[in-house]
């Protein structure tokens, strides 16, 4: 009886699943919601090029079900580092403090160590380079003068 039903409607053109142009590049986007661990900062590159450094905390909550016992695993902390060059938003970024909850897009890049470093610096290690794209704060901290 489907066979029939199939046969008896003509084919329908089905359409693609984005109506968007593809893009000639690829995205690796982070989303962060945690808090910021410090107040962002204002620092320099080697050819005194301005940018915004900021450090976001999450908590990683371990999945049920608990141990056999009935004991859960204890929480953990990660730290992100965020690095920010787009002037109007480092100027936003700045008017932040620690402990403020955000929302945060950014872009990442997986860097592969130096070979000629030492293996315990930073250098000698893989690294998750991110790029401030987006921040949105959903609650201010405790701390924050302004009222929002």
């Amino acid at each position: 009886m489907l066979a029939a039903t199939r046969h008896a409607f003509p084919a329908v053109q089905r359409r693609a699943f984005s109506t968007t142009p593809s893009r000639a590049y690829d995205v690796a986007k982070l989303i962060l919601i945690g808090r910021l661990g410090k107040d962002p900062e204002l620092r320099t590159t080697k050819s005194d090029k301005e940018y915004v450094a900021y450090s976001v905390a999450t908590t990683n909550y371990p999945p049920p079900p608990p141990n056999p016992d009935g004991t859960r695993m204890e929480s953990g902390t990660s730290w992100h580092h965020i690095v920010s060059f787009n002037p109007a938003q480092n100027n936003y970024l700045k008017t932040l403090n620690k402990g403020t909850q955000v929302y945060v897009e950014a872009n990442f890049e997986l860097r592969d160590p130096d070979p000629n470093a030492d293996p315990s610096s930073p250098a000698g290690q893989r690294q998750i380079f991110l790029r401030h794209e987006n921040v949105r704060v959903l609650r201010a901290s405790h701390t924050s003068e302004s009222s929002e």
